[in-house]
């Protein structure tokens, strides 16, 4: 190699640190760094703190960390565009099944995790649901209701039929804008068996007889899109009860002032999962962060900081005495009625009960926003 070769290279290396550009060799890069989405907040504070800043210090990785509101459309743009930027990210077990279906997550259905810490093989050790094609459960949460202290002079709502019962406990309730879980609740309390629910719901009398349950809470009728606004109407005593998300609420209900507590039965569960973007140029440096992330000290950690269910039932070992009261999954209240939200079907029908869901909500004239920030 001549000296003026030499000297071009020299010189167009020195230009490229001095624009930004890094030199490393793509490869290298991907060794070194990932990018990580999840949702903001309390919820991304808890995973930092429980697996993100271990993992670091563990691997020598960087971990980027991006965040965002829920869905798939950034995925979907980042994969159609052959543009992936993201290595993982922690989705909804509804959207994690659209993603997957839609071809845009990689097939990890053959990952290698960790046994768990009480030698339980990762299998087993996961709970339903949390192992698919195209992910790795992160958390268990669950959607419950609330009640305000001093609305029914001294009488505790103690059930999911107390939801929908105003002749005992009168006063105004809230609920999400959303289909979801009110109208599996209005099933519930209608007589159908839980194994039935959905396939009732499907049916359009079981659109009515859910709607004419519902009526009953109709009047006054509060509608909320954040686990704080409905926190917030109960404190402020505009409502007596209201659905809400019960990880927000427990934590929201030992807050200073707070003046409401959580009832577990007719919980709601529902999962989120780790998803890798397909064409993620780091397929192998992912799958080794969702190998540590979902570990059962990792889970553990991770649910100390925000009560949320650990997907692995060694990791309920794990965790204080404390927290584990918290726990959405804690085996204390498996006497509770329990729904497991069954996402793959609220994704074939989730238009269909929004559309009746609408008219219902305009029909009794009340309004409120809509969104989904956790």
């Amino acid at each position: 190699m001549t000296l003026n070769r030499i000297t071009c290279l020299c010189s167009l290396s020195a230009a490229l640190v001095y624009l930004g550009i890094a030199t490393v060799p793509v490869a290298a890069q991907a060794q070194d760094e990932i990018r990580f989405m999840s949702w903001t907040g309390p919820y991304m504070r808890s995973q930092m703190l429980g697996f993100v800043r271990p993992y670091e210090q563990a691997s020598g990785v960087k971990v980027h960390v991006d965040h965002y509101d829920g869905g798939i459309d950034g995925i979907r743009d980042e994969v159609e565009s052959a543009n992936v930027v993201t290595d993982v990210i922690d989705l909804t077990q509804a959207d994690s099944l659209r993603a997957c279906k839609e071809g845009l997550l990689e097939d990890i259905s053959d990952i290698d995790l960790p046994n768990g810490t009480d030698g339980t093989p990762f299998r087993e050790d996961f709970v339903d649901g949390a192992l698919t094609e195209c992910g790795v459960g992160v958390v268990v949460w669950a959607t419950a209701f609330a009640y305000e202290h001093d609305a029914f002079g001294g009488k505790k709502p103690t059930s999911i039929n107390d939801f929908f019962d105003t002749k005992n406990f009168p006063g105004r309730r809230a609920i999400r804008n959303d289909p979801t879980v009110v109208m599996e609740w209005a099933l519930l309390v209608d007589g159908v068996p839980q194994g039935d629910v959905y396939s009732v719901l499907e049916t359009p009398e079981g659109i009515e007889r859910a709607l004419k349950v519902m009526d009953r809470i109709k009047p006054g009728l509060r509608l909320w899109a954040t686990g704080s606004e409905a926190a917030r109407l109960l404190n402020a005593n505009e409502v007596v009860m209201s659905s809400m998300w019960a990880t927000t609420g427990v934590v929201l209900s030992k807050k200073p002032n707070a003046n409401f507590s959580i009832v577990w039965d007719g919980k709601v569960i529902e999962l989120d999962l780790f998803g890798i973007p397909k064409g993620s140029l780091n397929v192998e440096a992912a799958k080794k962060f969702i190998r540590f992330a979902s570990n059962s000290n990792s889970l553990a950690n991770m649910v100390e900081y925000l009560p949320n269910g650990p997907t692995r039932k060694s990791s309920l070992k794990l965790v204080s005495e404390s927290v584990l009261a918290q726990l959405p999954n804690n085996p204390a209240n498996a006497d509770k009625v329990t729904i497991t939200s069954d996402a793959e079907w609220w994704s074939k029908n989730h238009v269909m009960l929004e559309e009746a869901f609408d008219e219902w909500i305009a029909k009794s004239g009340q309004k409120g926003a809509s969104g989904t920030v956790r």
